[in-house]
């Protein structure tokens, strides 16, 4: 589970004067926290400022208001998932290790952060209306495809992977085989009788996740 534990001090008081980045991170921190917890209406600028441990107006001073932060949030959740696929190095693997590599990865950040989740849920339920025209959002998927892209030529050319997959297609079911199975785990779990949130349960799915994506990409058999 990942650590959404938010700035706990006032940096004017702890240091004497204000850290900008600092005090606009923590409020990042704390508001994806409440955001997830509550959603945005029920989400509360008071609260995410005292989890930030730093004044209101702070929040007002950096975002304007809370559709603001809200979009913030989203741009920041975003930019952790992409930073992270990133260092992944894709380019330097073997298209078939990527590709395992790319789908392993975005299992596990769903397992381990349930707010990225909760973001998009509500994200969607709004109509995409924050994320709707944020160019910032929009270019950081871009270098994302190219990698995808990338692997699977290499694939192509090597024979592994069949030649009629569309980046953009892929990057959506690999996203769509993790995302359902966290998203819905609940209700998954109350439908079939059993705990698909344990420890096991979790395991067994990742394993097919990862087989079941490698195995669309293989070349059709003549």
């Amino acid at each position: 589970m990942a650590d959404l534990t938010p700035y706990s001090e006032d940096n004017t008081a702890r240091t004497g004067k204000r850290d900008p980045q600092a005090s606009r991170q923590a409020l990042l921190t704390a508001a994806i926290a409440e955001f997830a917890g509550k959603g945005p209406a029920g989400a509360r600028v008071d609260e995410i400022a005292r989890r930030a441990g730093v004044n209101k107006q702070m929040v007002y001073h950096y975002f304007g208001n809370k559709d603001d932060l809200f979009r913030a949030a989203l741009e920041e959740v975003y930019g952790r998932i992409r930073a992270r696929e990133r260092a992944l190095n894709l380019s330097d693997l073997p298209p078939v290790r990527a590709m395992e590599s790319l789908v392993g990865f975005s299992f596990d950040y769903l397992a381990e952060h349930p707010e990225f989740i909760a973001l998009l849920n509500d994200e969607n339920r709004y109509g995409a209306m924050h994320l709707d025209g944020l160019r910032e959002v929009q270019s950081m998927h871009l270098p994302l495809v190219e990698l995808i892209r990338d692997a699977l030529q290499r694939g192509v050319r090597e024979g592994v992977f069949r030649d009629d997959i569309d980046p953009i297609n892929l990057y959506i079911s690999i996203a769509g085989l993790s995302y359902f199975f966290f998203s819905n785990n609940r209700t998954l779990s109350a439908i079939f009788g059993t705990n698909l949130g344990d420890t096991k349960a979790v395991a067994v799915r990742r394993r097919h996740v990862i087989e079941f994506a490698l195995g669309a990409l293989r070349p059709l058999q003549p």
